[in-house]
């Protein structure tokens, strides 16, 4: 390995990572709620608030999210109401906005299914009990269903944030200067294929511990309060 291509790519690198993690922050800071949300309408008592949320993850999830950056991106612009409309076209004509776009939406599908789990595996009798005190459903939500569906799902969340970090990658195809976008103007311009990928492997592997690093300890965290309620 020619290290001194290394030394020369680190720097635009770094600079991409910054950009990396801005998509990935903005994926979970955003993506979370929105799929929690998403969660709960999944599983509501009205019929079309279900369905409507059922059709939505099953599209965001049964397509690639290539295609889906592509129809944000390309597709949507060729809409002349978006256009001509000052909000939807700083959403959807920025490459970089329509990417966290893309991001937001894509994940809230996953992270919907992985809390939906987590809410239909709770407990019965413990949301009957809370009912039966007089809670009302946002009190049950938030006191009760919320904090336990969090401690189940939160192992599955881990991935999809792993999943998040490396799918921002895909921002790249819509000139969007991130870690894979930096990594593909240097290797044409060294032609050091081997160097320039490995480095921007390493670079992903990094920001992923990192961000698996600290979901771990929340999750220890968690289960560490649950062990010493009991």
């Amino acid at each position: 390995m020619d290290f001194s291509i290394v030394a020369y790519a680190v720097p635009f690198l770094l600079v991409g990572a910054k950009t990396t993690m801005l998509i990935a922050a903005f994926g979970v800071g955003l993506g979370l709620p929105f799929g929690i949300l998403l969660a709960t309408a999944r599983i509501s008592q009205t019929g079309p608030v279900r369905k409507c949320a059922d059709f939505y993850c099953a599209v965001f999830r049964g397509t690639p999210m290539l295609v889906q950056i592509f129809v944000i991106y390309y597709g949507l612009a060729q809409i002349g109401f978006v256009r001509h409309n000052a909000v939807l076209w700083w959403l959807i004509g920025d490459s970089l906005h329509a990417a966290i776009l893309a991001v937001i939406l894509n994940t809230g599908a996953y992270t919907a299914e992985i809390f939906r789990t987590a809410l239909l595996s709770l407990p019965r009798g413990l949301i009957e009990a809370a009912e039966a005190c007089g809670m009302s459903p946002w009190v049950v939500f938030h006191r009760i269903k919320f904090p336990l569906a969090l401690r189940q799902a939160l192992p599955s969340y881990s991935t999809e944030v792993a999943v998040i970090v490396k799918e921002s990658s895909l921002a790249s195809t819509i000139t969007v200067l991130e870690i894979t976008g930096y990594a593909k103007r240097l290797m044409s311009e060294t032609f050091a294929i081997m160097e320039i990928f490995v480095v921007t492997a390493a670079f992903y592997l990094a920001i992923n511990v990192v961000c698996l690093t600290a979901l771990h300890a929340i999750e220890r965290r968690l289960s560490f309060e649950r062990h010493s309620a009991r």
